[in-house]
């Protein structure tokens, strides 16, 4: 059995969580890797619909779930998530959950800083979900982060959060804000420590074990590649590193346990705050787009930028992350087009590039070139049998696959988590191990 990442090749919500679903049912762990709360997955299971975000996706299926060192964590954001996943009767346990007892904390102080940030840039803002997660990586970086294993120590944790004040109250103080007092932010960590500690654990060791066994994981990567801290369009970008290769840091296996990385990718392209977008439509299209691909965020509610599908961003993904293939989703929303557009290069001041910058004047100054592909007009939805697509469709498989030198291993063609088209007998070979 194969072990496998699954990451975001656009900037997010390309549909991962249907895909990680539809893969852990042969799979026996399920890990997130990175990013915090931020991000969101739902899923859609027997018609019922579960709305993730710290939460691997494999606790729906009750497989081993593990929430690895390179996930900021919000002790009071994972309770309730427990509570409301619990609500719909799914039990999650130590055995089902584990969480790194090194991964760093998402603090209220994390939150304040996020947002008074944030107002303070106006126009010139990142687009931050004000959750907390970017001032809790400077302070893992910066090496005063409060930890996961830190609840557990009665006596250093006040000597932690001193040392983490001694930071956060010169930069509120500069900014005009209130001081922070420590003896209630003990107490608050104090109350929640026992709802999560139980969860607590080594998960390195943890996945040396399984992997030991001979056992499948699937590794969840949250966000998107052109999210990445260093590969996405810096500075509108997330945190943490997004790309696969995040999988075995931010987990604590080694990188030859990972056999195979897929990507997932819309049928178009699709984001959500601020940040350079190329392709990206304001006119019927775009609204069209939105509309029939219901594009609001899970757990902001924010509605998503609409565009045709980039493939030069694809590709640049697909060759950060080694991608072994793709998964394109949403295709039935392109149903109704009597023209498909695709990005295959872009324009920088006239003259013509695949590449795209990583300077942002330059990510500004960039104009898509588009080739246009006839639509197929014909409903797709719940089409599970590559036989039963039009020709267009597959045309526009085919062409996506060229274009981002990466094969096209699955095609989703609803939310249900069974409308997937398997395509390994077109092109002739298996791309997944466990029977994909």
């Amino acid at each position: 059995m194969s072990n496998i990442v699954v990451v975001g090749a656009q900037w997010g919500d390309e549909g991962k969580g249907k895909v990680v679903d539809y893969l852990s049912e042969r799979a026996d762990v399920v890990v997130r890797f990175q990013g915090g709360h931020n991000a969101g997955h739902t899923l859609v299971v027997d018609g019922k619909v579960y709305k993730l975000s710290l939460l691997p996706s494999g606790v729906v299926r009750g497989r081993m779930s593990i929430i690895g060192n390179g996930v900021v964590v919000d002790p009071w954001a994972l309770v309730d998530e427990i509570g409301r996943v619990e609500q719909q009767g799914i039990k999650i346990t130590p055995e089902v959950l584990k969480l790194a007892s090194n991964a760093n904390l998402i603090l209220p102080l994390h939150r304040d800083l996020d947002l008074i940030r944030e107002d303070a840039l106006g126009k010139g803002k990142i687009g931050t979900t004000g959750r907390g997660i970017g001032p809790a990586y400077e302070d893992k970086v910066a090496r005063r982060g409060i930890r996961v294993c830190d609840l557990a120590d009665e006596k250093g944790l006040p000597k932690k959060v001193e040392r983490l004040l001694v930071h956060h109250n010169a930069l509120r103080k500069g900014l005009g804000y209130d001081q922070i007092d420590a003896e209630k932010l003990l107490q608050e960590l104090r109350e929640v420590a026992p709802l999560i500690l139980p969860f607590a654990a080594p998960v390195w060791a943890e996945l040396d074990a399984v992997y030991k066994q001979g056992k499948t994981i699937l590794f969840e990567g949250a966000q998107g590649v052109m999210l990445d801290n260093d590969f996405g369009t810096y500075p509108f970008v997330t945190s943490s590193n997004t790309i696969a290769g995040a999988a075995a840091v931010g987990s604590g296996i080694g990188m030859h346990s990972i056999d195979y990385t897929l990507g997932i990718v819309k049928a178009y392209t699709t984001r959500v705050g601020s940040g350079p977008f190329p392709t990206e439509l304001f006119d019927d299209i775009g609204r069209t787009l939105a509309e029939r691909g219901h594009e609001k965020g899970t757990v902001t509610g924010r509605l998503r930028r609409c565009g045709w599908f980039d493939a030069v961003l694809v590709k640049q993904a697909a060759k950060v992350c080694g991608l072994d293939g793709v998964v394109v989703t949403k295709l039935d929303i392109l149903d109704v087009f009597d023209e498909i557009k695709i990005c295959v290069a872009y324009e920088i001041d006239g003259k013509r590039t695949d590449l795209y910058p990583a300077d942002m004047t330059g990510q500004e100054k960039v104009k898509p070139i588009y080739e246009t592909m006839p639509g197929w007009k014909c409903n797709t939805s719940g089409i599970r049998d590559v036989a039963q697509l039009p020709k267009e469709a597959i045309d526009y498989l085919h062409r996506i696959e060229e274009l981002t030198e990466t094969p096209v291993a699955l095609v989703s063609t609803s939310p249900e988590r069974e409308d997937m088209i398997k395509l390994k007998d077109i092109y002739k070979k298996t791309y997944l191990s466990f029977g994909i």
